[in-house]
């Protein structure tokens, strides 16, 4: 099971020196990728969980493939509805070449309403045109050249080079709904969730997903998470955490549960604005930023040598 980091590409400190820190510290320490996550507009809905300055990702991710070397980089999540999917196909193509083959494109639908309303995007339809997008997408990436007529956009000849290193990037696709669990199932290599309970996740969002899949006579698609990073000097209540949240010891037993469940990869996230005990001051100041780094330097001692596949 391959353990990379969330990139807190957001808040007061987020400045090109702590961005690079980043990158050093999950290269250093042998996580095997670095994803960051995607805001454009942002409107009052977006500061209230994610303040500002917002590094987009598109540019951030183009940064990182100079910066880094050996790491996968990526999304957790791009907001597909937000751009052109020519845009979106093109960038990250080039992101894919310029960085030997390390993207992951990891893809959601968005929740930011009044960002939707800002980028004069129909709030309502996002599902649909994160469908429509993600099939000009894929096509783009594996077509010489590409015409398309459908209900978001309709174009003809365009030429799609330069096409990705990979033969295929792999799509991650969030959210946990029945439309995302389909969309997962036509476009996704592997299904990303985010905040998980143990019991709900092994007992029955797999089930669920592998149910979906079995109906559709296609094979289930692999299993990369990401969780919660936030860790506590005494044991949270099982009754009531979410994966990653919790002592040391807990957050192993978490890693573990994942691997004996074939997960693939997993994403740890230091920064989370949903709980009480959060770390919101990670985006906030450089101790935060230190704090955070010390427990992925902590969790790199025993998390990266879990039974199975070791970091190289």
């Amino acid at each position: 099971m391959k353990v990379g980091v969330n990139l807190i590409n957001f808040g007061p400190s987020a400045q090109p020196e702590v961005l690079a820190g980043w990158a050093g510290m999950t290269e250093r320490l042998g996580y095997h990728s670095l994803l960051t996550s995607d805001h454009i507009a942002v409107t009052p809905d977006v500061t209230e969980r994610y303040p500002a300055p917002f590094y987009e990702p598109l540019g951030t991710l183009g940064w990182l493939a100079g910066v880094t070397d050996r790491v996968q980089i990526g999304t957790t999540v791009t907001i597909v509805p937000y751009r052109s999917p020519l845009e979106l196909a093109r960038s990250y193509a080039a992101i894919d070449q310029l960085s030997g083959g390390r993207l992951i494109f990891g893809v959601g639908v968005g929740w930011a309403e009044r960002e939707f309303a800002a980028l004069d995007v129909p709030f309502r339809r996002r599902g649909a045109i994160t469908d429509e997008y993600l099939e000009v997408i894929t096509r783009h990436w594996t077509e010489t050249e590409l015409t398309f007529e459908g209900e978001f956009v309709s174009f003809a000849g365009v030429d799609t080079a330069p096409r990705p290193a990979q033969e295929s990037i792999p799509i991650w696709v969030g959210g946990s709904s029945a439309a995302a669990l389909s969309r997962t199932l036509r476009f996704g290599r592997a299904w990303h969730p985010i905040r998980l309970r143990p019991s709900w996740f092994r007992d029955r969002a797999i089930p669920r997903l592998q149910a979906m899949a079995d109906d559709a006579e296609v094979p289930r698609p692999a299993l990369c998470p990401r969780i919660m990073f936030v860790v506590t000097d005494s044991p949270t209540d099982e009754a009531e955490r979410f994966m990653g949240h919790g002592t040391m010891e807990q957050i192993h037993g978490d890693l573990h549960l994942l691997q004996e469940l074939g997960c693939e990869h997993v994403i740890l996230d230091a920064y989370s604005p949903f709980e009480d005990a959060n770390l919101r001051d990670v985006s906030e100041s450089a101790s935060g930023h230190r704090r955070a780094w010390e427990n992925y330097e902590r969790a790199a001692a025993d998390v990266l040598d879990l039974p199975g596949e070791r970091v190289r």
